[in-house]
């Protein structure tokens, strides 16, 4: 990957993000030489390894792989024979803990489904003998643990004893009254190692001995008395074994190291990879990131990709496709309108993804695998070299151009601009010529009209454009393919005050084919506008439609599972009726024989009669169940008649009869709002079990009490009336149906705005004939029905 792609776009801010989530500085050493992969194998393989590391943070947490020594040499040198310093082992001892805590971490069983990093942490090798072992000798980079080794500690005694034996000594010196006046002070100092006492200088003769050191100005010297000049030797000697044992345990501790070698060195590169994993799954949570798919046809297609440098809750997510029906996409649209930062986020999220890292972006975005990405963004002018913006530009121009294959992809941002319009707009469009032959994949910015009519008309280039309201003078950064961009020069500058004879002006001066293409482009934009709001409520709609097709067959479902439950138990009923009868029968057979026995015809007729009651119980007991259960009487296709009403067994529903049975059994029955077509068969005439209104005195009204039974209907339909004049109406209506003896009817009212619902209710709780209302029920028609309960006596 070339070195200036990298640096346009701003690779080495990614590296540094993920050198911060790193936990060793040998990690971090790693992660500054990370480039993009060119192999798919890798790239995939990469980019799964931070999925796993991503699952793993979200259930478990990351694996402790911080603080990883570099330990390599040390092990080196130790099997060469070499004895390694205290701090070294620390170090070895260190990195052995950090694996044995990697391998107790994953052997729990509620981690998810991880291939790739299990691999690598079944590879660890947990040494705790040796780590143990050095835990216990050594206690800091510089002292060794008197539990080393039993020679040790005894010397270690006898060091201690032999230092308390000469400051015994010592102290006598210093403490008798004939000395104290021969002394400069009263202490025990040590020079080379050795107990001395500070002497004046005209007493040194009191004093026999070695003298080891003498002040500055000469007036005492330090002299180690003869008394004790063998117990600092033997104290020497101690010293001395002291050494040669910590120098033996050393040894032997390098030696354990050299014989596991290969499994800490091997150990080492394991964990310096899993804690790079851990550094992109860590890098990934914080970014919101998603793995993308490796497209191996070219395609790019990123969905809301967001650029990973900007403030999440600033950046506007984009779309953009390039690859499939075309390779060349031209980005126009105002100055600040988001143009290149749209370049750098298509270049550096396509690196990433390259590098084995997760993008900001939907994870059903799409990423090939390009070679070679190469940018010219940005002001490229060297004073320098004495290179014009547009001589700079153009030398990185044909360095691509030179270089450019069908596995690259090219971002060059405001091709062409920097020289005459008319040259720079004829250059470009050459060279998105030659690219496209080339067969790279390129996405470039410009403000000129003839590239966007040259990607207009052009198979294999599309135009796309970045939004902005003009009303607010601010982008909208939203990236729309399909339609070029307008530059809105003349909108902006009339927002900001120009005035209108210079905007007139200025228009008249361009030519008349440019202002026509520019508002053909803002027809196109206000069309595309249209329609998206026409999908946006099309979308609603069927998102709609789909909710209440589930909400039917969730209640279809609902109906046959209680019908099949109806049926289930019914047969049930029935066993246990029929198993109860037989087993009555067989009593009274049995009781029946007894009789024929018996020679006394008073006892006989007394257990016949017996027999027979308990027949007659059983008899009425089932035929008590049996109206308790169906409450209705089934009908002949004869006795039916319109407005009767009817219960539906199959559906468990009560309904009116609108029209009279075929020759077939076949008639229409309105259930809530719904009609519905059913066989006779499938009915029963409804028995309330209330009792019947009291017949009507002979009055000059009976013929209209009569007229009104009849043809009063079971429901009032007052959908789109005021509310003044549907109240008026449904009291009548509700008048009616008690004088017919109705018990339930049904108001039709609609959903709407709730203005006839709520105003006809109130209207129920004050009606004298209103015993109670609900709402309906599903199948009965919901909120847009009324079912009111009336009085019956």
């Amino acid at each position: 990957m070339n070195k200036k792609a990298l640096e346009v776009l701003e690779y080495h801010k990614i590296i540094e993000l993920l050198k911060c989530e790193a936990g060793s500085e040998m990690t971090r050493e790693i992660i500054s030489e990370l480039s993009p992969y060119t192999d798919e194998r890798v790239i995939s393989e990469e980019l799964r390894s931070t999925t796993e590391a991503v699952d793993l943070i979200v259930h478990k947490g990351a694996l402790p792989t911080g603080g990883i020594y570099d330990i390599v040499s040390s092990v080196e040198f130790s099997r060469k024979g070499g004895t390694l310093t205290m701090k070294q082992l620390l170090q070895i001892l260190f990195n052995l803990r950090i694996a044995e805590r990697v391998i107790s971490f994953t052997k729990g069983s509620d981690l998810p489904p991880m291939p790739l990093i299990s691999s690598m942490t079944e590879l660890l090798v947990a040494m705790p003998r040796l780590s143990e072992r050095i835990d216990r000798c050594i206690l800091s980079e510089d002292e060794m643990s008197d539990n080393a080794s039993p020679a040790l500690k005894d010397i270690r005694r006898s060091i201690a004893r032999q230092n308390d034996a000469i400051k015994n000594k010592l102290n006598h010196i210093l403490n008798t009254a004939d000395n104290r006046t021969y002394l400069q002070d009263a202490l025990v100092t040590m020079r080379d190692g050795r107990y001395v006492i500070p002497v004046k200088q005209e007493h040194r003769s009191r004093f026999p001995g070695i003298i080891h050191d003498q002040s500055k100005a000469g007036a005492t010297l330090f002299i180690e008395p003869q008394v004790i000049v063998n117990l600092n030797n033997e104290l020497r000697e101690l010293e001395l074994a002291e050494e040669g044992e910590i120098a033996k345990i050393l040894k032997e501790l390098s030696e354990a190291v050299a014989e596991h070698y290969h499994d800490i060195k091997n150990n080492q590169k394991l964990l310096l990879q899993l804690d790079f994993i851990m550094a992109k799954g860590k890098l990934s949570r914080k970014m919101e990131g998603e793995e993308p798919l490796i497209d191996s046809k070219g395609v790019l297609d990123i969905r809301r990709g967001r650029h990973p440098l900007i403030d999440s809750k600033k950046v506007v997510p984009i779309n953009v496709s390039v690859g499939d029906g075309y390779r060349t996409l031209v980005v126009t649209g105002p100055n600040t309108g988001g143009k290149t930062v749209t370049l750098k986020t298509i270049g550096l999220l396509s690196m990433m993804a390259q590098s084995g890292l997760h993008i900001p972006a939907s994870s059903q975005s799409r990423i090939p695998i390009f070679t070679e990405i190469f940018a010219d963004i940005g002001d490229e002018q060297s004073i320098e070299q004495s290179l014009s913006t547009f001589s700079s530009h153009m030398k990185n121009i044909v360095k691509i151009v030179g270089k450019a294959d069908r596995h690259s992809l090219v971002l060059v941002d405001e091709l062409g601009a920097g020289t005459d319009p008319t040259e720079g707009a004829a250059l470009a469009i050459a060279i998105l010529e030659t690219l496209y032959r080339q067969g790279a994949v390129t996405v470039a910015t410009t403000h000129y009209n003839e590239i966007k009519k040259y990607a207009l008309s052009t198979e294999g280039v599309e135009n796309a454009s970045m939004e902005f309201d003009v009303e607010t003078l601010s982008p909208t950064y939203r990236l729309s393919i399909g339609i070029p961009g307008k530059s809105n020069a003349f909108e902006i500058s009339k927002k900001l005050g120009l005035s209108d004879s210079l905007i007139e002006r200025a228009s008249k001066l361009i030519e008349r084919g440019d202002i026509e293409f520019e508002d053909v482009i803002g027809a196109i934009e206000a069309d595309k506008k249209k329609a998206e709001a026409e999908r946006d409520e099309a979308i609603a709609i069927r998102i709609t439609m789909q909710k209440q097709q589930e909400e039917a067959k969730a209640k279809l479902d609902e109906i046959n599972r209680k019908k099949d439950k109806i049926i289930a138990d019914a047969r049930q009923e029935a066993r246990e009726m029929l198993k109860d009868a037989r087993e009555t029968a067989s009593e009274v057979q049995k009781e029946l024989k007894e009789l024929a026995k018996l020679e006394s015809m008073g006892e006989r007729n007394k257990r016949y009669d017996k027999s027979r009651k308990r027949l007659r119980e059983k008899e009425d007991k089932y035929a008590e169940r049996i109206v308790a259960k169906v409450n209705s009487n089934p009908v002949s296709a004869a006795e039916i008649k319109v407005g009767d009403r009817v219960k539906v067994v199959s559906l468990d529903q009560n309904g009116e009869v609108l029209s009279l049975p075929d020759e077939k059994g076949d008639l229409q029955v309105k259930i809530g709002i719904m009609k519905a077509n059913l066989n006779v068969d499938d009915l029963m005439l409804i028995n309330d079990g209330t009792k019947k209104k009291k017949k009507p005195k002979a009055t000059g009204y009976g013929s209209l009490y009569k007229k009104k039974a009849q043809n009063i209907s079971i429901t009032i339909n007052v959908q789109g009336k005021y509310l003044d004049d549907a109240i008026v109406e449904v009291d009548k209506y509700l008048d009616d149906a008690y004088v017919a003896g109705l018990s339930e009817v049904t108001v039709i009212h609609g959903r709407g705005e709730g203005v006839l619902q709520k105003g006809l209710r109130d209207m129920m709780k004050r009606h004298k004939h209103v015993v109670s209302f609900r709402k309906g029920n599903y199948n009965e028609g919901g909120e847009g029905v009324t079912i009111v309960r009336l009085k019956t006596e």
